[in-house]
């Protein structure tokens, strides 16, 4: 299954010029841990960084620095793992798992964004799927128990 399939297709996004007091209230208006930040390159939204609420509570509130004076530029992390939207799920959580992040944003081939892959949209899929299967076995042995009398 691609995770173009599974991703969250409604991602909060910024330019690298907000505030990070912008960023919060949007992550606070949408109940998301994060934003992406993207530039616009030819008519797509491209995603250049990201910025969580741990980056907001370790870098900004902790030190008590001005929110209005700095830019979601200035704390971004720059070097954006993304995957591409035909990718298989198991290859995501992979990369997921290498890279060490949470969050994949998914990009096209000209690599405009399409969504955001996340660790609990995998933990949802993945427990909908076992699940399934523990349906599966126990609607198994139903049927055994039914035949055997």
């Amino acid at each position: 299954m691609p995770i173009s399939e599974i991703c969250n297709r409604e991602v909060i996004v910024v330019q690298r010029d907000n505030t990070i007091l912008e960023a919060a209230r949007l992550m606070r208006q949408h109940h998301v841990g994060d934003v992406l930040v993207v530039e616009d390159r030819g008519g797509a939204r491209v995603p250049v960084g990201v910025v969580t609420d741990r980056d907001l509570v370790v870098e900004i509130m902790a030190p008590e620095l001005n929110q209005m004076a700095i830019t979601v530029g200035d704390i971004m992390v720059p070097e954006l793992a993304t995957v591409k939207e035909n990718t298989g799920v198991f290859e995501a959580i992979q990369y997921m798992r290498a890279k060490g992040v949470r969050r994949l944003p998914v990009v096209d081939n000209g690599g405009g964004l399409v969504g955001i892959l996340t660790l609990d949209d995998l933990l949802e899929l993945l427990a909908e799927e076992l699940l399934a299967l523990a349906k599966l076995v126990k609607h198994e042995q139903k049927k055994e128990t039914m035949n055997r009398r």
